[in-house]
């Protein structure tokens, strides 16, 4: 038996007595999160080709600790219990004295040696087939770039840009596979991309490129984060992954391709005329527009998201004129300035954006 099946029976182990332990609770209680939006990023609730990899070792690493955990504690009580006072004499009466064990020196070291031996060669052979996996042709293929604080998403044989938001195909039904691999790279500071049931983490170094790739195996939205400080709005430095069906996707990609229609409404109109006339135009894209920024998000299609501000807070009007209004109510820190809009010029913009789509 070699580690990784050990790793395997050690998994099957620990789901059982995961079982026995929820043995008699409720059934809503032990049920799995729905994959439609997992709220909690549960590794033990794989969703992808990477995470399912990770798993099995993850169990193992939880088995062995716990067995070293319930030995030291068990010697420990069993010495608190053995040599406690028993009476007033005790304190006066000098134990045995015992100087050094060649046995006991060589457990604790050569077994804490072969423990970490294992764990090691069980780690390795698992990060060596997540990286060399070949990659099948139709693999889609995007570039993720971390900025403080927000991830800029480009799908290079697509000619889409967006932000904060990764769409992504399943396979498809007749078993098909359909990864992504995903190209890393940072603007800015070491950023980390990790959506936990999707893969494990890969850090964004700047000036150089890493890669990793996820593989979902149903539809659902599944959350991430920044997983390396990277300052003041570290813990708001979200991202979703958005697995669709391959028609889905499909019909995503047709929508992003398009180019953004010219706004006929006099308030979305004029809303427009507000964004080039102020400084938004400055730091944000807007696809077959005057508007060239790079320092923002694109906002080509940004009423197809889903959140606003790298994932602070739902998409709505009443979010996204809070977020005009003062960018540090929703998030503290965060570099897009307070413009001191009017309530009119406010009201204006949030017409025109929520005509992005």
């Amino acid at each position: 038996m070699d580690c990784l099946q050990a790793s395997h029976l050690c998994g099957s182990f620990l789901r059982l007595i995961l079982a026995v332990g929820a043995w008699g609770l409720p059934a809503q209680a032990v049920s799995p999160p729905s994959p439609a939006l997992t709220k909690v990023a549960n590794i033990f609730n794989p969703h992808s080709g990477p995470a399912e990899l990770i798993l099995e070792p993850t169990y193992l690493v939880l088995l062995v600790s716990l067995g070293i955990f319930l030995i030291v504690t068990g010697l420990l009580v069993y010495i608190v219990i053995k040599f406690r006072q028993r009476s007033p004499e005790d304190p006066l009466t000098e134990p045995p004295q015992i100087y050094g064990s060649y046995n006991i020196e060589l457990a604790w070291t050569v077994i804490p040696c072969l423990v970490v031996f294992v764990l090691v060669l069980v780690s390795a052979r698992t990060i060596v087939e997540i990286q060399d996996a070949p990659m099948p042709e139709n693999a889609l293929k995007i570039r993720v770039v971390g900025h403080q604080w927000w991830w800029e998403v480009h799908y290079p044989d697509l000619g889409i840009v967006t932000a904060n938001e990764i769409h992504v195909p399943t396979g498809s039904e007749d078993g098909t596979r359909r990864p992504t691999h995903i190209t890393l790279e940072s603007a800015d500071v070491i950023h980390s991309f990790w959506v936990p049931q999707l893969a494990g983490k890969t850090d964004l170094v700047p000036n150089r490129i890493n890669h990793t790739w996820i593989e979902p195996v149903s539809p659902g939205v599944f959350l991430g984060n920044c997983a390396e400080y990277c300052g003041t709005q570290h813990a708001n430095m979200l991202l979703r992954v958005i697995a669709q069906s391959p028609e889905d996707f499909a019909q995503w990609v047709v929508t992003q391709q398009k180019a953004p229609s010219i706004p006929t409404e006099p308030l979305a109109t004029q809303g427009r005329r507000n964004f080039y006339a102020l400084s938004c135009v400055n730091c944000h894209k807007i696809e077959s527009t005057p508007a060239e920024g790079v320092f923002g998000p694109d906002l080509t299609k940004f009423a197809t998201r889903q959140t606003l501000g790298s994932g602070v807070a739902p998409r709505t009007p009443e979010t996204l004129r809070a977020w005009l209004a003062n960018p540090a109510s929703l998030k503290p820190g965060c570099y897009m300035p307070d413009m001191q809009l009017s309530p009119q010029q406010i009201d204006a913009l949030v017409a025109y954006l929520e005509t992005l789509n």
